[in-house]
């Protein structure tokens, strides 16, 4: 009899704890799991997470205002015209942006890293070039100006990072690697960039404008151009690069919104040096002319290079006002450091003859 009772007790324990069993799992599953320690980041974790720190408090958000006129109301108003990147120059309140950004707006608020935005003025731009300048009064302990990097010793391979506002997200940061260097391209503006940088690191409407970082945290171009053709990032994006900006930017500000001058030489340093080498020479081989510039009605020559390989060498530069330029590079910096309309000299090496001509220069 007893072990009747115990057998029975054992069944009716069973049959508890099998109607309980499900209770008791939810209670369980129910619980916050354990967190399992992480342990060390990685060396480029770590290098990614001290870049976008240091870098925030440089880059801006820029949002444009377009005037609309109500001539039925004879009234005028502004309405949201589109958003881009930017970022602090110095700690002067100067703010560099694509001029594609702010082109055709009437007014521009520049919001820093603490949120809050800033009227901006436009102290000056270079629409051949795609920047432009802005300022704003400066914020102490809120903007950052930028470090700069050089553009001339870059690598094909090295790591870059693009932060900026793609889509009007604030403060993106992507990453990804050099993946060619010089390229010429042409914006919708009409705008032309030598020398550009092309990297696969995502860059998207509403980066432009913003910086393209080395892996030191130093800025080495403008982000200005996506080639897709579905719009959004492809892999292929293009920057200004900072050796350029660097001289736009301080002419833009030492002439106080003056547009810059402008002669209408193209060239490029990388053919210019095959040259040089190929024909013993030194200056600067004029390879093609902007119309109806300076240049174009001087009626300089430019080089032409045939598709079988030959060479027909044009005019090339070699001095102005008396100073020697062997780069393109050199041109543009003494360009740079004249005012619109000031006469210059150029030496011009010519079917072997030192031809010397004067031409004025125009606001580019």
């Amino acid at each position: 009899m007893q072990r009747i009772l115990l057998l029975l007790a054992g069944m009716m324990v069973g049959l508890l704890l099998y109607q309980a069993l499900p209770l008791l799992e939810t209670w369980i599953a129910s619980k916050p799991r354990a967190i399992t320690p992480r342990g060390a980041l990685m060396e480029l974790e770590e290098t990614n997470i001290a870049i976008f720190e240091r870098a925030k408090p440089s880059v801006v958000y820029i949002s444009t205002l377009q005037e609309v006129v109500d001539y039925w109301g004879r009234r005028s108003f502004n309405v949201p015209k589109g958003t881009g990147s930017g970022f602090v120059w110095d700690r002067f309140g100067h703010i560099v942006t694509n001029y594609h950004v702010i082109e055709g707006a009437s007014e521009a608020i520049v919001t820093l890293a603490n949120g809050l935005g800033y009227r901006a003025r436009l102290v000056g731009a270079d629409p051949r070039r795609d920047l432009a300048v802005l300022k704003i009064d400066p914020v102490p302990g809120v903007m950052e100006p930028v470090v700069l990097g050089s553009s001339h010793d870059l690598k094909v391979g090295q790591i870059v990072y693009a932060i900026g506002n793609p889509f009007g997200l604030d403060w993106t940061m992507t990453m990804g690697i050099i993946s060619a260097l010089d390229r010429v391209i042409e914006e919708e503006n009409g705008a032309q960039i030598e020398g550009a940088i092309q990297t696969d690191a995502a860059i998207n409407p509403g980066n432009s404008g913003g910086p393209l970082l080395d892996s030191a945290g130093r800025v080495i171009g403008v982000n200005t151009a996506i080639y897709s053709p579905s719009g959004a990032s492809a892999g292929i994006g293009f920057a200004i690069p900072i050796d350029l900006v660097n001289m736009v930017v301080s002419s833009i500000i030492a002439r106080k919104g003056s547009l810059l001058v402008d002669l209408g030489i193209i060239s490029d340093d990388r053919i210019n040096r095959l040259l040089q080498r190929r024909f013993q020479m030194e200056g600067v081989a004029v390879l093609a002319l902007q119309p109806n510039s300076p240049a174009w009605r001087l009626g300089l020559r430019p080089t032409r290079i045939y598709p079988d390989g030959r060479v027909q060498l044009g005019d090339v530069v070699v001095a102005v006002n008396g100073r020697r330029v062997s780069s393109y590079e050199e041109l543009l910096e003494l360009l740079y450091s004249r005012a619109p309309g000031a006469p210059i000299e150029l030496e011009v090496l010519r079917d072997g003859t030192i031809v010397r001509m004067e031409v004025r220069l125009e606001g580019g």
